[in-house]
């Protein structure tokens, strides 16, 4: 006979692993007791030696499906002659190292009793089980028991008890566990606060079938939805919402729904159907038939799944419905009642409310396909607050992130919690937002930064921030930062060549970068080369207005003659567009940029594709978009022989210019430019390598968000090179607070 005591951390509260912890004894003939503490799950068994070992070995290969073990030990104990095995309560404790589980998506045990009439949850709105539902959004503090989340207000009636006390119950220590009796539940209330008679869930389904826009309220805030078949409404809800043309995303009812209108591939499929449910990008189908203001002038779609009890009772297996985040643009998602119906009843034509509490809010996260794989675009609900596993322990590091798509990171030991999607930090409801999930962070995962991060941009809410904190701070380069987060995300921390290409950045020489060749690994970088400082006639407005950079590039390569030339643009120009150029001419308001991402926003308006943006990257989403199905050549441009060389794509821009006639040379040309660029990046790569002798490549920034310009850089490298990708964060600003955060610890050695 032995005794261990066994100590596990990672995702183990809250998704079923005392009770599986408990059957597994029992199936072993093991005595003992398990309980939760602050740092995970605790074990003592008792037992002979093999089976012992067979249990061990059970811990490791038999979780649950929502468990993620982190790390577990064990040590011998003397014998204490146990008799049973047990589940003891929680302990407290002043170390915290439990991990907590995202909020994931309704199991089929409970879809199937949801739907059942003979079952005694049939239609209860907020069913859940051990393998799914709830958990960040409601969790207060840990260990996660009930008391501490925002189901405490709520006691279990007998029928709920005697589940959350059964060992064998797949229910047992389900912290959000409910019923109808016991339970939350909804309300449908018009937008100036009164209540609805009747079936709240079945008359909210006849007024959004009827045209209406309704505010849900679910897991981790708010959806304003309508039906995304009905042209009007879709609409209302653009103009309401000032929202002008950035695409909406919707909730098919089925998978069936989801073809009718997209192509599905079988890894699109898995995607949508697995526990994160979080948008997909789908090519549209030929018989696409939603109101085009869904997804105007697009030919993709975001599409999800139903992942709460509330969906699949909202959502006919037939219906398609726009599913949008409950706010005006440029504002983070309502998650609080009152804030909701301050802030959405301008909107929303009524609310379908309910009365659980969500703690922290979470916006649902968006991906895509690329190459057989996950390729992250904004990484929220289903994946915060799960961890990014590092290479190694370090420091404690607070990383404040950028100041678009922003995310922060706080780091313990080996590994890096990074919080749900914050958005853009641009006005005080969001950066509110930002510094109240910093707390709670720090107090989930008691973490007491030792250092704190931060971009190099002076005007940066998050830099400013930093700033406040009695900590040792380190500036961390922007293009630096996200070439760091690819070594985070491999494991890796040796020099890679790293090219960065994304929009904007501050620059270590006070210029705006984002068209970078780095030769970086997680502590520094040397500036290789980069692409050739484009003046920006207006300073931000030349962002807004992509036809000032344009103009000022015609202007450059033809003079004043450039007006009389057959281009596109030239028709497009607002009137006063004269003085904008001579004011740059003069060097009044006109930063210098290097960022890829207004290579595309010049070509996009030489083409008179988009001379004016409604949203971050509009000009060149739909750059890539015109060219779909085109096949591009390789046109002109040049790498200078500095000794830091520069990509010029000027030669480029007045090949564009002198080619493009009717709007039917639009596509190839905009082909012609995806083609060129990737070129010109894997030319660059190569003649740096050759000087360098480093074989691996990192891709990162917002730029590789375009699928079109990735794919074709691949296919150039591939077969010399070790490419190295985002998986688990996002390509774009949303990756940078890891990327800060790793370069910190490395410093702070």
């Amino acid at each position: 006979m032995e005794r261990v005591r066994i100590d596990i951390a990672g995702i183990v509260q809250g998704v079923g692993f005392r009770p599986f912890v408990y059957n597994l004894a029992r199936k072993h003939n093991i005595c003992g007791w398990v309980l939760n503490d602050a740092g995970g799950v605790r074990i003592e068994a008792e037992g002979r030696a093999g089976a012992l070992a067979e249990f061990l070995a059970g811990l490791k290969t038999e979780p649950p499906p929502l468990a993620v073990i982190t790390a577990m030990s064990h040590v011998k104990l003397p014998l204490a002659g146990d008799t049973e095995f047990v589940i003891r309560h929680s302990q407290l404790s002043t170390k915290r190292l439990a991990l907590v589980s995202p909020d994931v998506a309704t199991c089929p045990d409970c879809r199937r009793e949801l739907l059942d009439p003979a079952d005694r949850r049939f239609g209860y709105p907020f069913i859940n089980c051990t393998n799914c539902g709830p958990r960040y959004t409601i969790i207060e503090d840990v260990p996660y028991d009930r008391e501490r989340t925002t189901m405490a207000e709520f006691a279990m009636c007998p029928a709920c008890r005697s589940e959350y006390e059964n060992p064998a119950d797949r229910r047992f220590h389900a912290q959000p566990n409910a019923c109808p009796i016991c339970g939350p539940a909804y309300r449908l209330l018009d937008n100036r606060g009164r209540e609805l008679a009747g079936d709240p869930l079945a008359e909210a389904r006849r007024l959004i079938i009827g045209g209406n826009i309704i505010a849900v309220k679910g897991i981790g805030g708010y959806h304003l939805v309508c039906d995304a078949a009905n042209s009007q409404a879709v609409a209302m809800l653009r103009t309401r919402k000032i929202r002008e043309d950035k695409p909406f995303a919707v909730m098919c009812g089925s998978v069936e729904a989801v073809n009718r209108h997209c192509q599905l591939s079988s890894e699109e499929e898995e995607l949508l159907k697995g526990i994160v449910r979080p948008i997909v990008l789908l090519p549209k189908a030929a018989e696409y038939s939603l109101a085009e203001a869904v997804a105007p002038g697009n030919p993709y779609l975001g599409v999800m799944l139903p992942y709460a009890p509330v969906h699949w009772l909202l959502l006919a297996a037939e219906d398609v419905w726009v599913m949008t985040s409950g706010n005006t643009s440029d504002e983070p998602i309502a998650f609080q009642d009152e804030d909701a119906s301050a802030r959405l009843s301008g909107i929303a034509d009524y609310f379908l409310v309910h009365n659980r509490g969500i703690h922290s809010r979470a916006d649902d996260s968006v991906a895509r396909i690329f190459r057989s794989q996950p390729y992250i675009l904004r990484r929220s609900r289903g994946f915060a607050p799960g961890p990014v596993i590092l290479a190694e322990e370090g420091p404690a590091v607070m990383a404040c992130g950028g100041e678009l798509k922003n995310t922060f990171c706080l780091t313990k030991g080996n590994l890096a919690f990074i919080s749900a999607h914050i958005g853009d930090l641009e006005n005080m409801a969001t950066f509110e937002s930002y510094t109240a999930a910093i707390e709670h962070y720090q107090r989930l995962f008691e973490i007491r930064p030792e250092v704190v991060a931060y971009d190099l941009h002076p005007e940066y809410l998050s830099t400013r921030y930093a700033q406040t904190l009695a900590l040792p701070r380190v500036a961390v380069q922007h293009h630096h930062a996200h070439i760091a987060a690819v070594l985070a995300e491999h494991g890796l921390n040796e020099p890679v060549i790293g090219v960065a290409f994304d929009g904007t950045g501050y620059g270590a020489d006070g210029h705006l970068w984002g068209g970078e060749f780095l030769l970086a690994d997680c502590r520094e970088f040397t500036r290789l080369a980069h692409c050739r400082y484009l003046p920006l006639p207006g300073g931000s407005k030349a962002i807004i207005e992509p036809w000032r950079t344009a103009a000022w590039v015609l202007r450059d390569l033809y003079g004043d003659e450039f007006i009389n030339k057959p281009i596109p643009l030239v028709g497009l120009l607002p009137e006063g567009w004269q003085l904008a150029l001579d004011a740059a001419a003069k060097g009044i308001n006109t930063p210098l940029a290097s960022g890829a991402g207004r290579l595309f926003d010049v070509a996009a308006a030489i083409l008179g594709i988009r001379t004016r943006i409604n949203y971050e990257g509009q000009a060149a989403v739909e750059l890539e978009l015109a060219a779909a199905g085109a096949k591009g050549i390789v046109l002109p441009y040049t790498i200078s022989d500095q000794s830091v060389p520069e990509l010029d794509f000027r030669p480029t821009f007045a090949a564009l210019a002198e080619s493009v006639r009717p709007a039917a040379d639009r596509a190839e040309l905009a082909a012609a430019f995806h083609t060129t660029m990737a070129a010109a990046i894997a030319e660059m790569v190569r003649r740096l390598s050759r000087e360098t002798g480093i074989r691996k490549v990192a891709l990162s920034g917002g730029v590789f968000q375009n699928m079109t310009l990735l794919g074709q850089v691949i296919d150039l490298l591939e077969k010399q090179f070790t490419i190295l990708l985002h998986r688990y964060v996002p390509p774009n600003d949303g990756g940078l607070a890891l990327g800060q955060a790793i370069v910190a610890r490395e410093r702070s050695k």
